[in-house]
This record gives C-alpha cells, structure tokens and sequence, in this order.
C-alpha cells in the first residue's frame, strides 16, 4: 500500500501590489541622492537666511538671545528631523508631511495640516521673491546704474526671476535642484568668507558684553525664536521627492536629519559675526533695512557690499526654486486625490513635471509680492513678515507630524518607545512657541498671526465640508507611491 504524501502548506499569497502608481506622471525612482540634498538646502537658503534672518533677531533682543533663539530652533528643527525619520524611512510620497499626517492620524486632520504646509511654502516664497528683487536692485544702485532704486525696478527684478523660476521647474526637478545647489553652494562660500571679515576687520569690534547683551521682552523672544525657526524650515522639503528618489528609504531620512545640522553651524557664526559688527556701528546702520550690506559700505568695501548683495538674491532665488517645488507636489498629490481641482493633477508628457500647478503656484507667489510693493510697503517689511507667515505654517505642519510619526508606527505594529516620547516632547515644544509668539505685543506680528489662524479656520471649515458633502473623498487621502509588479523580482532568488 502506498503511504500518503504530506499535504504541503499552501503558498502564501503574494503582496499587494498596484498596476500603476497613483503619483504617475512624474519620474520615478530616478533621482539620485544630490538633487534631493539640493531640495531641502536650497529651501533652507542657508547663505541668504545667515545675512537677512540673525539682523532681524539682533535688532529684536539682542545678540546673546539671538544666539540663544539659533541655538533653540537648531534643537527643535533636528528634533522634528529626527521624528519624521522612520516615516520617511516607509513611504514614498509626493505629499510631504502632509500624507505622512494622513496615515498617522487620519485624513480629517491631514486637511489643515495640507492648507499649513502650503501657507509654510508659498509664504517663504513670497520672501524669497521679495528678497530677490530688493537686492538686485541694491546692487544696481550700489554699481552706480541709471534708473535703478525704487519699488518698479524691484517689481520688474522679481517678476524676471519668477518667469526664470518658472522655466527652469518645468524642465525638470533634477535639473532645478542640481542649479540651486551649485547657487547655494557659491552663496554659502561668499557669505560666510565675509562674515570673517566682519569678524576680523580692523579695530572697531565691540566688547563681548555689549556686543551679547540682551533687550526686549519674553514675547518678544518668542517671536524671536519663531523668526529663528524660520531659517530652519523647509529642510523635510526632500519627502516631497521622495516617490522620484532613486533610494528614497535611504537618502530622504539622511537629508532631513543632517540638514538643519548643517545650517545651524552656518546660522551660528553668522548670528555671532553680525552682532559684534553691529554693536560697533552706528545707529543708522544697525536700523537700515539691508545693514550687512551697510557695514561692508561703511568700510568703503563697495566690491564686497555688491558680492553680498548678489550672493543673498542668488540664495533667495534658489529658496524660491525648491520651495515652490515642494508646493505643487503638495498641490499635486491633492489634485490626484480630487482635494484640490483637478488639473493641479496634471503631468508634463515630456518633462515629466507638475507643469500646471508649477504656473498656478508661480503666478500667485508673484503676484501677492507685487501686491504687496505696490501698497507702498518697505521690502524689508514684507521680507520678514511673510518670512514669520512661512514659520507658522511650517510649524504648524510639523506637530501634527510629531504626533503622526509614532501612531503610523503603532499602526503597523512597529511601535517605538524613543519616538513616542520625542514625538511628544516636540510637539509640545512646538505648540508653545507658538501660544508665545502669538501672545507677543508687537503689531506686524499680531498680523501674521491673524492672518495665520484665518487661514487655519477656512481650513478647518472646508474639512468639515468634506466630511459632510464628499466623505469618498476624505477617505481618499493619503496617496503614495505603492510597490508595482514592475518592481517584483521575475524570479526567486537563492542564496
């Protein structure tokens, strides 16, 4: 008789896989690890932040608070680096924090947080255009050109460089973010081999006491401490490639942890330079709208004030670039979830680019800056306002996210002591600072913070449209670049 043959187990069932992605359109799994290291540098805009950002603080509270904001907003943005890590080690999205929030803690909240993360991008963009104008045309009249000086030379410099923006988004994201690298790279050197002369220069240098002494308020700090975390925002900009990353598992975690590291040295000398350099001058310098570039004046260094002016517009220009893109692949995965109209939705054929989210995101940056020079506004104003703006809206994208990252984790059964107590902590940290910085007394803040929750509370209305007239939707949210059967293995392989 012949004995019976075990019943093998059954085969398990293969992984889910998609026929085709729902981010496609775009490249995918191409970009290597410099374009993406680009992106969040680039959005950083560490040279031209180190020179407009710490005169703003100084002339706040101070030289030591200043160093004391750098060095807090520092710790927080590696915090908020570090919590964003195991989500970025997970998924590949177009989507940012935004989709991150979504599989964290669900698409109700993923909404405002979406409306917060544009707000951060298109605000800092605004700056950066803003930025880019003003000090081109310090340059034309520093040079001594006819014509230059005044708010429609600064209109036409801008609208220049947004057209050029514009350009060079639609050809392709390697292309944009490998030419702001190469920008920022350039800036960086020349920014800081003139803070060593800032430093160094002769005789004139304020004691350490004077220099590091501190004035204003605690509001005043807070707010101060806001205007520091903006230099910082913007460096988990790289999730936003993370689906066109050739190893987004590997190179997206390693550029929003050592990002902000890197800036932070840059930030510290340049906050350290500019306050013995301001101590030491006079009161007119230490109160103009472009005082860097009138210390280098001061010294008749006009060949030195030109290179700064140029490398601080070359830094903007650059920060405008890569925070633009990062908006319309926000704008972009809302289109394809049926968030945001459709056509923000569309890829370039040829370029493989969000083409028309690009020329609606460039459009409105633009002309809410030409907006604003056109009510007779000081550039410099607007500068730091929109730059406040950009860091309420980042900030209030990164706590949701703190708070996402260990319930994905917990989601999936992967659960992690050490993010759920940093998740927490940052979070916390990140809500107090901004209960104080809206708190503070000073009238243009009060602004951007109305301005802020406004947006905020359209925000939370139109969610809750959502829920009521199109939960299909709503329930939608949270597309990423799942795996294909492309990326399957034809056959097994053995060892």
């Amino acid at each position: 008789m012949r004995s019976a043959v075990p019943s093998l187990p059954p085969m398990p069932s293969p992984p889910p896989v998609a026929d085709r992605s729902p981010l496609r359109g775009l490249t995918r799994r191409e970009l290597p690890f410099v374009p993406v290291f680009a992106q969040s540098v680039a959005a950083i805009a560490p040279s031209g932040t180190a020179v407009v950002t710490p005169a703003f603080v100084i002339g706040a509270v101070g030289g030591g608070a200043s160093v004391l904001a750098f060095v807090l907003a520092a710790v927080l943005a590696w915090g908020v680096g570090l919590v964003i890590r195991p989500m970025a080690q997970r998924l590949a999205v177009t989507g940012g924090l935004y989709t991150y929030v979504a599989k964290g803690l669900g698409p109700a909240v993923a909404v405002p947080v979406g409306w917060s993360a544009i707000v951060g991008y298109a605000s800092v963009s605004v700056a950066g255009l803003l930025a880019v104008g003003t000090y081109l045309d310090q340059v034309a009249v520093t040079v001594g050109l006819s014509g230059f000086g005044g708010t429609v030379t600064i209109v036409g410099l801008l609208l220049v460089a947004a057209l050029a923006a514009l350009l060079l988004m639609v050809r392709g994201i390697r292309l944009s973010a490998s030419a702001t690298l190469l920008v920022e790279c350039v800036s960086v050197v020349t920014v800081l081999a003139l803070m060593g002369y800032l430093l160094t220069r002769d005789g004139r240098g304020a004691t350490a006491a004077h220099a590091f002494e501190w004035h204003g308020g605690t509001g005043n700090l807070a707010m101060s401490a806001v205007v520091a975390v903006s230099a910082f925002v913007g460096f988990e900009s790289a999730t936003t490639l993370s689906a066109e990353a050739y190893r987004p598992f590997r190179s997206v975690p390693r550029t929003v942890v050592w990002t902000p590291v890197a800036a932070a040295v840059i930030y510290l000398i340049a906050v350290s330079a500019q306050a013995v350099a301001l101590a030491a001058a006079p009161a007119g310098v230490a109160g103009s709208s472009t005082p860097v570039t009138d210390l280098l004046l001061q010294d008749n260094s006009r060949f030195l004030g030109v290179v700064l002016d140029l490398g601080v517009a070359a830094s903007f220009f650059a920060c405008t670039v890569a925070s633009i893109n990062a908006l319309v692949r926000v704008l972009f995965t809302m289109g394809r979830e049926g968030i945001a109209p459709r056509a923000v939705g569309r890829a370039h054929p040829r370029f493989r680019t969000p083409a028309t989210a690009l020329v609606i995101a460039v459009a409105g940056v633009a002309l809410c800056a030409v907006g604003y020079l056109l009510s007779d506004a000081e550039p410099q104003d607007g500068i730091r306002g929109f730059l406040t703006l950009s860091a309420l809206g980042y900030l209030g994208s990164y706590l949701p996210a703190c708070l996402a990252s260990p319930a994905l984790l917990r989601r999936i059964g992967e659960s992690s002591r050490g993010i759920s107590i940093l998740g927490t902590v940052t979070a916390v940290l990140l809500g107090a600072l901004m209960l104080a910085a809206a708190s503070s007394t000073r009238s243009d803040n009060l602004i951007v913070v109305i301005a802020y929750a406004v947006i905020m509370a359209a925000a939370g209305m139109f969610t809750i449209g959502l829920r009521a007239f199109a939960p299909d939707r709503l329930r939608g949210i949270g597309i990423y670049d799942e795996p294909q059967r492309t990326d399957l293995l034809r056959h097994v392989a053995f060892r």
